[in-house]
């Protein structure tokens, strides 16, 4: 975000810290509790408050893997690319669920496991071809050639060991446990060399003088490091959900389909929520940093509601958005700002948070404090 000469006119106070996380959603807090657990100590800044940018505007889906079939992805990246990063997610998965387990208070999650459903029988084909590639290299997954939900999809994939989630509530848990200093509503518009080794971030309400920084502002990156303008696109989702149901829980599961356009679940107190509309108005959805929702989007949504679930009767109660970071090659960027040793970043997970997000960021504290190479996510592809 960009700060006026007024709101910072350099005459900031100096605040000294010790490893400074910029952004306090889930990736930045999980960062915090990596970096926390490494004895440091840590503060977390964001321009708003914590969590409350896609880490509480998503769907909650604790989904296992990238975002691509399991068999295109080895296409597009290589067999071992791919394995490393269903590792990572099935990693993130366990830091989380530790998490939820030492939670002081309650973090709302459901153990249902998610089903991928085609929406055609040429989706139908892929989810096969992508079952058995997941089955060849041993991972547990169960291919049902007819529609388990009986709403008219052609076919799907279940992951028995994906969750449901509040997503907000978790990165609540992710920041308590920490332990982390927070300085919320300070907006920052520049990360520099400081004294020494250190790193100078200069923000709307401080000037930090700081040993370590990491930035983990996602969609909004490229507003503060201009070398990930081309790297990190904005990019926006729409959700909506419906009054309490009648009938009860429709789907005991995280369903997504139209190879991952759509996505729906049930919240906790027996809504339907259903999320997407972005495949069919990417004029719309593509480099925006507005969490405002659109009529069109909205429109497919529900659209696709009356004829994948004509039972519902419950009006539409909520809508909003979210605004993602997506790379260009699928992947989470985590690197080093350049000529800045002290100061990296983990960004880019391109809609993909609650599979990737805590294992990235762990990678890019390791990256920060021991000089450990990130592996597949490292910013080093891209140059």
């Amino acid at each position: 975000m960009s700060v006026s000469f007024w709101q910072a006119d350099g005459n900031q106070p100096v605040h000294e810290v010790d490893f400074l996380v910029v952004g306090a959603g889930l990736v930045g807090c999980a960062a915090a509790l990596f970096a926390a657990n490494a004895g440091r100590h840590v503060t977390i800044t964001d321009a708003r408050d914590l969590g409350l940018g896609a880490s509480s505007r998503n769907a909650g889906f604790m989904i296992t893997g990238l975002d691509s079939y399991y068999h295109r992805a080895i296409e597009r990246y290589g067999r071992a690319v791919v394995r490393e990063m269903w590792g990572l997610s099935e990693t993130t998965h366990q830091h989380l669920h530790h998490v939820m387990d030492a939670a002081e208070g309650e973090v709302q999650r459901l153990r249902c496991g998610s089903l991928l459903l085609a929406e055609s029988e040429a989706e139908a084909r892929d989810l096969e071809q992508a079952a058995r590639a997941m089955d060849a290299d041993g991972i547990d997954v169960q291919f049902h050639a007819r529609d388990p939900l009986r709403r008219g999809f052609d076919a799907a994939i279940e992951q028995a060991r994906d969750a449901a989630v509040q997503p907000y509530e978790l990165t609540q848990a992710l920041f308590q446990q920490s332990g982390a200093e927070l300085i919320a509503n300070n907006e920052v518009w520049r990360v520099e060399a400081g004294e020494g080794e250190g790193v100078r971030v200069r923000s709307r309400r401080y000037t930090f003088e700081a040993r370590k920084v990491l930035v983990c502002t996602n969609a909004w990156s490229a507003t503060l490091l201009p070398h990930l303008a081309q790297h990190v696109v904005p990019v926006r989702a729409q959700v909506l959900v419906t009054a309490p149901l009648r009938q009860g829980p429709l789907l005991n599961t995280c369903g997504y389909s139209d190879y991952g356009y759509m996505y729906y679940r049930d919240t906790f107190d027996g809504r339907l929520l259903l999320g997407g509309g972005r495949k069919q108005n990417r004029w719309l959805e593509h480099n925006r940093l507005d969490e405002r929702i659109s009529e069109p989007v909205q429109r497919t949504l529900e659209a696709w509601l009356r004829r994948r679930f004509p039972d519902v009767d419950a009006p539409v109660e909520r809508r909003w958005a979210g605004i993602m970071g997506f790379s260009a090659d699928g992947l989470p960027i985590v690197g080093r700002v350049p000529a800045l040793a002290n100061a990296g970043y983990a960004v880019a997970f391109n809609g993909h948070g609650l599979a990737l997000g805590a294992g990235t960021a762990e990678r890019a504290v390791d990256l920060l404090l021991h000089d450990r190479h990130p592996g597949a996510v490292s910013a080093e592809r891209l140059l």
